[in-house]
This record gives C-alpha cells, structure tokens and sequence, in this order.
C-alpha cells in the first residue's frame, strides 16, 4: 500500500530569516535555495517580497532559477502586497501566493482595529485577488489557535470557496499543546465546508518547546502540509525543524504512515550551510544534527558502540549526511574507548599497560574536558617512563583547559582532525569497568 505523501514547505528563508541576526542578502538567500532544493523540500518560501527591495529581489532571483519545488511568496491581505508577490514570482515554474490575516480577537481589536465581519469580508478579497495571478493559494489565519472556533471555520470555509487550495493553520505564538492543536485540526476536517478541496498545513513556533510535537499531532489528525525551518530556525524560539520532523516520519512509520520526498543525507549539509551562512552556531545538543547528536561519551555507551552502534543510535550518522559517530575521550571514557583510541595512534597493551595509561588518563580527564591525541601521546610516554621533563604534560592540558568553551566552537560537528574517534564496526573485549561510568 502506497504511503501518504507529506509535503515539507520549507520557510528558512522567511520566516527564518525573521530571526534576530539571520538576514540574509539575495546572494546568501540563492546558495540557500539551492541546497533546499537538493534536499528535497516541496515548497520553498523565499521571502515576503513587500517587506524591502531586497527581499523582492531574492524571490524573483529564486523563482527564476529554481525549477523543481513549489516557490512561494508571502502577502498580507492587502492589493499592494500581493500585487508585489505576484510580480516577484512572475518567473516562476510553480508559483504559490501565501496571503495570511489575523483572525483571533486579540488581534482584531489591538492590532488591526476591525470587527470579524470586516476580517471575513478582506480575506475573501485578498484570496480572490491572489487567485487571479496564480493557481496555487495558500491563506493562513494568523493566531488560529487563539481564535474562537466558529469563527475560524467560517474564514477557512469562505476563503476555499474563494480559491484557496492550501489552509495553513499557525500556532503563531507557540500556545498550544499537542492535545489541543491535534483536536484543532481534527475539528477542521469535520467542520469547515468544503474542506476535501484543500490541503491543511500546520505552522508551528517553539515558545514552549513542543513545536515538532504539535506539527506531529497535526499530521495525525489530517494536516498534510508541514512548515519548518532548517536548524528550527524563526520568530522567537524558532519554528518547527525540518530535520528533526523527517526523520520522526522515517524512523517511526509504525506511527506516522507516510512519506516525504527530503533526500535525508542532505540535512547535516543544508545545517552547516545556514550556519555559515547566518553565522548561528547549533547548539551542541541539537537533535539529528547537533555536534554531540553522534557523539558518545560515557564509558557504558561507549563500549555498547564499539560492539555494535545499533545499541546507542537508531539512525545511521551517514542517513543524515554526518560524516561517522564519534567517541570523545573524557571522564567518563572507559578502557575500551581508551584502548581504541591508543591503537589508533600506533599503541597496542597488554592490559597491566593499559590500567596504568587509564590510571594517568582518568586523573587527567577530571581536570580537562576532553583529552585529545596530543595529551594521550603524552601519557603513554610517561607510563612507559619515556616523558619529557616535568610540565610538558601539563602544558597542553592548561592549553585544553583554556580553550574556547564547547558552545562557542564553530562548526561542523564532527571533528575530522582526529580529535575524535571514527568508531570501527567491530565487537570488542567486554571490560567490566566501563559499565561504572554514567549511562
């Protein structure tokens, strides 16, 4: 039986690039574009074409160069911008027009200072007036999760009868929980008229860090349209992370039944590019594509790896684009890793020679973060008694410990300097010490 098809609309490049210090000129924007469409994304948003000359621009770049996805321009509910994205995209294969408009109370009242009839009156326009440029119309009710239910229907319902072929439903300022946002779009699909004739899309921001869940709810309860951002990258706290909802569907089909078209082994690539692109580092602990997502560091995992990977990782590194798993040396490396490690560098022990080389290593260990060849060099010499005079062991330790703190080194994740070590796919001696070591 053939698999749903989740359609990953990819929005690094609007509302993405609305995070603070992640602008992005039209030359960043267009190498961007070009690895999202390697990776495989649907639907790229590449800007909001009104906002300056340069966003504009940038879409138009995009739209004529990028052949394969969707290429979609964001518009408020207004002529003039929508004018203006019809003409950004007017070179376009496949050219989308995303017109958005608050619906919620809130907003009606504070922001744009108009009554629910005026809202339903201009998003029917704005929708209308889009669908005369392009085939394709995405609306979003901005604030949908704050907005009173029969109201929302009824937009949602006037706005397909209008033309819209795609209803996006934003969490715009990360409210919602995955129960409540899954029983949203499940309400949707019950309620609004005319429905079938529309993809529902989730749109959702992190500010209580469920942004993936809740996209993950929506997608059970009917969405077929996600919007993400590589890295999680957005407003705020970011939006939801393509890396980490693509591989959410391809690890667990037992769950979620579908398919994308994201060629996986592309996301640590587009990661690292919008990181240098942008010059935000991720953080070191970042799912799927962090600096430490493959690496291990506990004796207990370390030693389940050498013998077999599947023991501590349910994805390959490689499905990803990362290069291999690592074992960082450090205080909780046990005489597997550390032995390992020795023979990479051209030492082999019997084990009363490793036990010494441990005994140095370990007192080392609680003084440094992490012990690099250089010291391990260092420590073998001085357990077989051939150290330099004193101090030279503890020069690259003070130099270790005077490095740049782990959340500030750059990119990429994994080290290929040999600071780390590739992992061998072989088993190995069981040593009981390594199990001492925290899990």
């Amino acid at each position: 039986m053939e698999k749903a098809k989740i359609t990953i609309f990819d929005t690094t490049l609007r509302d993405g690039e609305q995070s603070p210090g992640c602008s992005m000129n039209t030359q960043e924007k267009m190498r961007m574009a070009r690895q999202l469409d390697k990776l495989g994304v649907d639907v790229i948003e590449a800007g909001f074409p009104i906002a300056s000359d340069g966003d504009f621009g940038a879409v138009r770049s995009i739209a004529a160069e990028i052949r394969r996805p969707i290429i979609c321009g964001l518009a408020r509910a207004c002529d003039k911008d929508i004018q203006r994205a019809a003409d950004a995209l007017s070179g376009a294969a496949r050219p989308r027009i995303h017109v958005f408009l608050a619906t919620s109370d809130i907003h009606l009242q504070y922001k744009l200072k108009i009554s629910r009839e005026k809202c339903l009156e201009q998003a029917v326009q704005a929708v209308t007036l889009a669908k005369s440029f392009v085939d394709d119309v995405e609306f979003s009710p901005e604030d949908a999760t704050r907005t009173e239910h029969d109201f929302l229907c009824q937009v949602l319902g006037a706005v397909i009868e209008a033309g819209a072929t795609t209803l996006n439903i934003p969490d715009t300022v990360g409210f919602s929980v995955p129960e409540d946002f899954g029983a949203l779009i499940k309400m949707l699909t019950q309620r609004v008229k005319g429905i079938e004739k529309a993809v529902i899309s989730a749109h959702c921001h992190n500010d209580l860090g469920v942004a993936v869940a809740n996209t993950l709810a929506a997608i059970a309860n009917g969405a077929r349209q996600v919007e993400c951002a590589i890295n999680g990258i957005g407003e705020r706290a970011g939006n939801a992370a393509l890396e980490e909802l693509v591989m959410v569907l391809r690890v667990r089909p037992d769950q979620y039944p579908y398919e994308t078209g994201v060629v996986s082994e592309q996301l640590y690539p587009a990661s690292q590019l919008l990181s240098e692109i942008t010059g935000i580092a991720v953080q070191p602990n970042k799912a799927i594509i962090g600096r430490n997502a493959f690496a291990h560091a506990a004796g207990i995992h370390q030693d389940g790896m050498l013998k077999n990977p599947l023991t501590y990782e349910i994805i390959t590194p490689q499905s990803v684009g990362v290069p291999d798993s690592t074992l960082v040396l450090g205080k909780h490396s046990g005489r597997h890793a550390l032995a390992q490690r020795c023979e990479k560098l051209g030492n082999q022990f019997e084990r009363r020679e490793l036990d010494e080389v441990y005994r140095r290593f370990v007192i080392l260990a609680d003084k440094i973060k992490n012990v690099e060849d250089h010291h391990l060099i260092e420590l073998i010499r001085e357990s077989r008694g051939e150290a330099k005079p004193s101090g030279e062991l503890a020069a690259p330790a003070k130099a270790a410990a005077a490095a740049p703190p782990e959340h500030l080194k750059p990119f990429p994740a994994v080290p290929l300097d040999g600071s780390a070590v590739p992992l061998p796919r072989r088993g190995g001696e069981h040593h009981e010490e390594d199990y001492l070591w925290g899990v």
